[in-house]
């Protein structure tokens, strides 16, 4: 829970101090419209992907196979999309890493590893 809050207190700070520094550097116009592409692009990404991910779900279901790794996907996809919709770089590229396959495959394990210690510890009850 600490390291939450500290999430929340931190990223906006530093988040605001790029955008300060961007303003000043490249412009206040430029910096808007890069906030605005990153936006649109982020959607527009999240919803393609999104679409993929249902449809392996959809085929693993359909061979009696529980859909695990696309459900982490989707949850990489979901939590991308959130953020970049939220203004900033920092939020933006951790958006971008989460929504691309390459770089998704790098958060995986350690995301199976913080569900798998959830269900471990009864946070997270499958029922069959």
């Amino acid at each position: 829970m600490r390291f939450l809050l500290a999430l929340l207190i931190l990223i906006p700070a530093m988040e605001i101090g790029i955008l300060i520094f961007s303003g000043q550097t490249l412009g206040v116009i430029p910096t808007i419209l890069i906030i605005i592409a990153t936006g649109i692009i982020g959607a527009y990404l999240a919803k393609q992907q999104g679409i993929e991910t249902l449809r392996r779900a959809q085929e693993e279901m359909k061979f009696g196979q529980i859909p695990g790794e696309a459900i982490i996907d989707g949850l990489c996809i979901l939590v991308g999309g959130l953020l970049l919709l939220t203004p900033g770089f920092i939020t933006d590229t951790t958006g971008f890493l989460l929504l691309l396959p390459p770089t998704r495959r790098i958060f995986k394990p350690w995301i199976m590893k913080l569900v798998k210690r959830w269900i471990d510890n009864r946070n997270v009850i499958i029922y069959r």
